[in-house]
């Protein structure tokens, strides 16, 4: 059969499965500001494949702006693909029609390059269904020169090893310059003639490029690993992340996808900067998005107001790590205030500190409706809260709730996270008598006949991950998860106080493939069997597969997730190089265990290491020999 006639055919299919499904918005594309090329007249077809459904994907800003990076060059056709919901699946697969771009409708097999965002680790077999659906081999060593190059990237590529036995090539860091870089690498070879082979080692000269294929990894008969071996001479260990100087003039997409169903978070984005200063002992996104690179006021601004007149959308939000540590924070927010009063634009500022609360701020943005407030205390006691090095004393978080309720706030919400290391059932107390305080407070400032107030306290389950201080440390087992859980419950039946609290099933599965090894793609395989799919909704999940799976696979749960590693031994991601020091991390989690704070490195350089790799803002202050 000829590719028209096929293409055609396939074409007929979709329209009739799309009068049977739910939402058939998520998989006709087309949207205003999609990217529109001749697929037969470019050098690289490039997916970007988001291992989730349509509303989910469509919310993410970095698909934005790889998309956006991609489709700047005009030789290569970036098209989008998600994972289909349920119902889709099942009549794909039923009536033999295979994962297709929305752009094109081209099947994924037949794309130059598949490139997949991993931003949970429950999205990992979600990543293989795709590929099964698609009709391309899920292992790497089954597919052959025809098939497409798959590639991964994102927070999850930092920790690789799971994915090993299934991807071709990770992508560490940035990816506004190395991306498209890598793609056009890639068109070089294939205009070469190259075989799969030598084009996989080729690209592997990039900075930030790993190519799994090209090492070996030997263990100990106690499983740790023993070395980590170059197969290829030129192959780099470890294969150093790459990271963009600056973000001041990178290029960022004004005319962004209007999505055709609402997504999760429809509104204008913009990133005000990239990174975190803060040093949060347990948060991944902390270290490896280090140094912090900001954007200036003006082009902040230009960004934000030419996406709102570019796309008509009636909200902006800014974007980062700690919106209200960007050092011109107060000024950027009065002047987008003013901006998005004039235009009836509602104006969201996320992940502000509790410690530098701009209720003024606040109070002009939300002056008429006032919704709910989030915190993040992280520990209920000072001693845990300096362990983790959260850097927040209960006076911050008093004052800052006190001053919310005098101006009228009615919903608070507390994020709390257990079973962190050194955690004791005193620190579960705090939990609770932080909430009887703040309701006690609530009482002070607005009397008896104050109104309806809520507070909810919202914890979640730690989990240990890769290039973190705590990248060492043992995780709580579910069954002590589920006492901690249990107990705050009981304590925290308060009138007013709603409780919520993450499943512990999911926080050790999530665990073992943060800290995973090469061998973990043999249960992520079995599980992706056994049906597992969709493994961050509630609905989707399915434990008795996932058990199903440890047994077929015989990975043995507690070694990844339970145990505590050593400080002398081999990590299955020391293959990645993040741009941390080792010696910083070990620094930080013995000053852990000594309850030792470590400042905000917007006060003068810790010496993380970051300052040797590329030029940081915050190297001023830099104290000899801690790198």
């Amino acid at each position: 059969m000829n590719k028209g006639k096929e293409k055609m055919e396939l074409q007929y299919k979709l329209d009739q499965l799309l009068k049977r499904v739910e939402k058939p918005g998520r998989y006709i594309g087309g949207e205003i500001n999609s990217a529109r090329k001749d697929p037969n007249s470019v050098d690289a077809n490039f997916a970007f494949a988001f291992p989730d459904i349509y509303e989910i994907g469509m919310s993410y800003l970095g698909l934005q702006i790889l998309y956006h990076e991609l489709n700047q060059c005009e030789n290569i056709f970036c098209q989008r693909v998600f994972a289909p919901a349920v119902d889709m699946e099942k009549l794909m697969r039923e009536e033999g029609v295979p994962l297709m771009t929305l752009e094109a409708k081209m099947p994924l097999r037949e794309m130059d390059i598949v490139g997949f965002t991993l931003q949970y680790e429950m999205s990992f077999t979600t990543v293989l269904n795709m590929l099964d659906l698609a009709k391309i081999p899920v292992f790497a060593a089954e597919r052959n020169e025809n098939d497409p190059l798959i590639i991964a990237g994102g927070p999850c590529a930092f920790n690789p090893e799971p994915l090993t036995d299934f991807i071709d090539v990770f992508l560490i860091g940035d990816g506004e310059k190395l991306l498209p870089a890598f793609v056009e690498k890639y068109i070089d070879c294939k205009k070469k003639g190259m075989a799969k082979a030598d084009c996989l080692r080729e690209l592997s000269k990039l900075q930030g490029v790993y190519v799994p294929s090209l090492y070996d990894v030997k263990y100990n008969d106690d499983g740790t690993i023993k070395e980590l071996c170059e197969l290829y001479e030129g192959a780099p260990l470890p294969v150093t992340r790459a990271i963009l100087p600056s973000i001041e003039e990178t290029d960022f997409p004004v005319n962004p996808i209007i999505p055709m169903v609402e997504a999760v978070h429809d509104r204008a984005v913009t990133e005000t900067f990239r990174g975190c200063t803060r040093g949060c002992r347990f948060c991944q996104a902390g270290m490896i998005y280090r140094p912090v690179r900001e954007r200036s006021k003006d082009r902040i601004l230009q960004l934000a107001k030419t996406q709102l007149e570019n796309t008509g959308h009636d909200e902006l939000s800014l974007l980062s790590l700690s919106t209200s540590d960007y050092s011109c924070f107060k000024e950027l927010a009065t002047e987008l205030i003013d901006y998005t009063k004039k235009e009836n634009i509602s104006l969201s500022l996320p992940s502000l500190r509790i410690d530098k609360f701009a209720f003024d701020v606040l109070n002009k943005i939300q002056e008429y409706k006032k919704s709910g407030l989030t915190y993040a205390p992280e520990a209920g006691t000072q001693r845990l809260r300096d362990v983790i090095n959260k850097g927040v004393t209960e006076k911050d978080i008093y004052e800052s709730i006190e001053q919310a309720l005098e101006l009228g706030w009615k919903h608070i919400k507390l994020y709390f996270m257990i079973g962190l290391p050194t955690e004791t059932y005193e620190d579960l107390d705090g939990i609770v008598e932080i909430a009887k305080n703040i309701k006690e407070l609530n009482y002070k400032v607005n009397g008896p006949k104050g109104g309806r107030f809520n507070l909810t306290v919202s914890v979640s389950n730690f989990v240990p991950k890769a290039h973190t201080p705590f990248q060492w440390e043992a995780q709580n087992t579910a069954e002590e998860f589920a006492d901690k859980h249990n107990y705050l419950a009981e304590r925290l039946k308060i009138k007013g106080v709603t409780f919520n609290y993450h499943d512990n099933t999911t926080s050790a599965y999530e665990a073992v493939f943060a800290r995973g090894d090469r061998r973990c793609g043999r249960l992520l395989y079995e599980a992706f069997r056994a049906g597992c799919k969709f493994d961050g909704w509630t609905e989707h999940f399915r434990p008795e597969a996932w058990e199903t799976a440890f047994e077929r696979s015989g990975i043995d749960k507690d070694f990844y997730t339970t145990r505590k590693r050593e400080f002398d031994e081999i990590l299955p991601w020391d293959i990645i190089d993040s741009g941390i020091s080792k010696r910083f991390l070990i620094n930080e989690a013995q000053k852990a265990v000594k309850e030792e704070i470590t400042p905000d490195c917007r006060n003068g350089c810790t010496g993380c290491g970051m300052n040797t790799k590329v030029v940081c803002p915050m190297a001023g202050a830099a104290k000899k020999g801690r790198a």
